[in-house]
């Protein structure tokens, strides 16, 4: 029999009945007493643990938790994380756990945990549909195992890795919703192979991203203005973007990079989709009579480009192989982006060089915050970009790097060239913000440089606070011209977060040293 229990957390208490005069206070009591076919309603307020929430919120078969639907949840947030042991991806921080036949709507959620994810769907059959997933520190939807949800018309933004990623061997309905402001706004892995239609991805790094076996089928999708690709494609994926039959629809413009990247080992066929061949690159044929570009060379991509307003994702999900050991190459140059907020700024010469050189990007606002900081998985997409570093030891799984995550194989790459390590407890923490100290000793052990002048730490007013491990590497870095400090050329301020500008003079400091561009001058660069 149907029931209906309301929920305010304002004016409710767990004490009363559930009845609309009488609401409970949290959903956490509400789905104690609930039952097949049970909808759990709303009032505007905020759902957390100090509201009496405890988390995860699971929420069984055959119950619905609703909010708003027509201004998907406004003014009802749903925040907070609990651990959540995975069968497919171990401990996870999560908010809520759905099973099969359960619903979410109306609703807005928000996970600020470590890796935290809104909601998780494994192996079940769920509805999320007409709600807001935002700032969630990973993804707002993780479906995995054989999941098999239904998403609709729902909003994510701002989520640091991922709006949704679909992983192992998912499926299910991605449509209608928007996604902006993250690091993937779709991230398909694995052998997954979920319907993602009418779904506009606007505004992130990269807009879909599909690795793995992963066999998605894409129609009326709106992609444009990411700040990398449209689409990416990697590993052995093949997506079905359109046939004669069956034209795909989909839209895919005015994306930083490329419309479309294929950089899979599969030949892509496109068929009515709005799309500009001089803006896709791999081996994709235009069944609809479109020119077709030819098939060049793409290095390994990396879709998690430095320019980030908030930590990542993040990612979340895209696993792909270890990229293969090739030289150190000299970036071709591409066109200049102007962006607005360098033009008087310290370091905007050594930016624009990056830009040029395709090192780093600007936003898609065109600034570039050379005054934000940057987090360390961030930095190991700034990495690769600049040196793509051949493996020389053996691959690492730190426990907070899922194989999904949205820069899991730059942090894999930089790990393995010995650029950046993780901690002594096995962590990589990748959305913590980069230390200046951390980004000296990267550059030296990575470039493995010497030590070969008369350089000393007694340089620097605030030697003292220079850790113990980075002495000799910060000397080695004096001697090579890496280190800015900015405005103070006697203060080093080793443990404070570097920012954007900083990190890109070093990067470019590093590149002068090895020969690879021009030196520029500037009286903040220490030298011996």
């Amino acid at each position: 029999m149907a029931q209906t229990f309301y929920v305010n957390s304002v004016s409710g208490k767990d004490t009363n009945l559930g009845s609309q005069q009488a609401p409970f206070r949290t959903i956490t009591q509400a789905l104690k007493v609930s039952t097949d076919n049970t909808k759990i309603q709303l009032a505007e307020g905020n759902y957390n643990a100090a509201s009496g929430e405890v988390f995860p919120i699971t929420v069984p078969s055959g119950v619905t938790v609703v909010g708003n639907e027509t201004n998907k949840g406004n003014g009802i947030l749903i925040e907070g994380s609990g651990s959540y042991l995975s069968r497919t991806f171990a401990a996870q921080n999560v908010t809520f756990v759905l099973l099969d036949k359960a619903e979410v709507r109306g609703v807005t959620v928000t996970n600020l945990a470590s890796r935290g994810s809104g909601v998780w769907v494994e192996s079940t059959a769920p509805t999320v549909a007409n709600s807001t997933f935002k700032n969630c520190k990973r993804e707002g939807v993780f479906a995995t195992g054989d999941a098999n949800p239904v998403i609709l018309g729902n909003v994510f933004s701002e989520n640091a890795a991922n709006g949704i990623a679909i992983a192992k061997n998912s499926k299910g309905q991605i449509q209608d919703n928007t996604f902006s402001k993250t690091g993937f706004g779709i991230a398909v892995s694995d052998t997954a192979s979920p319907l993602l239609r009418d779904n506009k991805v606007y505004e992130n790094r990269s807009g879909i991203v599909i690795s793995g076996s992963a066999r998605p089928v894409l129609r009326n999708n709106v992609c444009e203005n990411n700040t990398d690709d449209g689409i990416t494609v990697i590993g052995t994926a093949l997506p079905d973007i359109g046939s004669t039959n069956n034209p795909g629809g989909n839209t895919l413009q005015n994306n930083g990079k490329f419309d479309l990247q294929n950089a899979s080992s599969n030949k892509l066929v496109s068929a009515g989709n709005k799309i500009n061949a001089s803006k896709v690159t791999g081996n994709v044929e235009f069944a609809d009579s479109s020119p077709t570009p030819t098939p060049t060379p793409t290095p390994t991509p990396t879709p998690a480009p430095i320019p980030t307003p908030t930590p990542t994702p993040a990612p979340t999900p895209t696993p792909s192989p270890t990229p293969t050991p090739t030289p150190i190459p000299t970036p071709s140059p591409t066109p200049t982006i102007e962006l607005t907020d360098i033009t008087n700024h310290w370091a905007g010469g050594f930016i624009r060089e990056l830009v040029k050189l395709g090192i780093v990007n600007g936003f898609p606002d065109r600034t570039f915050k050379p005054d934000a900081t940057m987090t360390r998985a961030q930095y190991a997409a700034l990495l690769v970009k600049a040196f793509n570093p051949p493996p020389n030891r053996p691959v690492v799984k730190f426990k907070d790097v899922p194989a999904g995550f949205w820069a899991s194989t730059v942090i894999q790459q930089a790990y393995q060239g010995s650029f950046l390590s993780g901690f002594p407890d096995n962590t990589f923490a990748p959305n913590k913000n980069i230390q200046r100290v951390q980004v000296i000793v990267s550059l030296v052990n990575g470039l493995g440089l010497s030590a070969d002048g008369t350089a000393s730490i007694k340089t620097f007013d605030d030697q003292a606070k220079i850790p113990d491990y980075a002495k000799d590497e910060v000397v080695k870095a004096i001697n090579k011209g890496i280190i800015v400090n900015y405005p103070n050329l006697k203060q080093l301020n080793p443990t404070r977060d570097a920012t954007r500008a900083e990190v890109a003079v070093m990067v470019y400091q590093a590149l002068v040293d090895a020969g690879r561009v021009a030196a520029i001058n500037l009286p903040y660069i220490v030298t011996a």
